[in-house]
C-alpha cells in the first residue's frame, strides 16, 4: 500500500504519493498555502486517480478523454511524463521523467493502486 506525505515548506504545503516500495511515484500539482487545502489535493487524487482514463499526447490524433484524466507527453528532454488532471480540469499530480513510455504507464497504474485508501503522513506542528 502507498501513502501521502504532505511536507511543509517555507512557501507553503506540498504532497506526494509514494509506493509501497517508497518510490515517489507523483507529486501535488501545486504548493498549497494551508494544510487543509494540501489535505483537500490528496483527497482529489485519491478520488480521481482510481478511475481516471489515459490520454497519450504522444500519439499523432489521440483520443481525447474526458476529465478525470491522465495525460501522457513528452518533455523537452525526451522523457515521457504524466499528470492527472481532475474533474474540473485543474492538475492536481505530476510525475517524474521516465525514459520509456511503458514506465510511465507502469507509473499511472501505480499511482491508481497506491492512492485508494492511502495513509496520509503529515508534518509535525512545532
Amino acid at each position: 500500500m502507498g501513502k501521502f506525505i504532505i511536507n511543509k515548506t517555507n512557501a507553503g504545503y506540498t504532497f506526494g504519493l509514494k509506493a509501497a516500495n517508497g518510490e515517489m511515484i507523483a507529486t501535488g500539482g501545486e504548493t498549497y498555502s494551508t494544510l487543509d487545502s494540501a489535505r483537500n489535493g490528496v483527497k482529489s487524487v485519491e478520488t480521481n486517480a482510481p478511475g481516471a482514463a489515459v490520454e497519450d499526447h504522444t500519439v499523432e490524433g489521440y483520443q481525447t478523454e474526458k476529465n478525470p484524466k491522465f495525460e501522457i507527453y513528452s518533455d523537452k528532454a525526451g522523457e515521457f511524463r504524466f499528470r492527472l488532471k481532475a474533474s474540473n480540469g485543474q492538475i492536481i499530480a505530476v510525475s517524474e521523467g521516465y525514459t520509456s513510455k511503458a514506465n510511465c504507464k507502469n507509473g499511472i497504474e501505480s499511482v491508481k493502486k497506491n492512492s485508494v485508501n492511502a495513509p496520509v503522513i503529515e508534518p509535525e506542528e512545532k
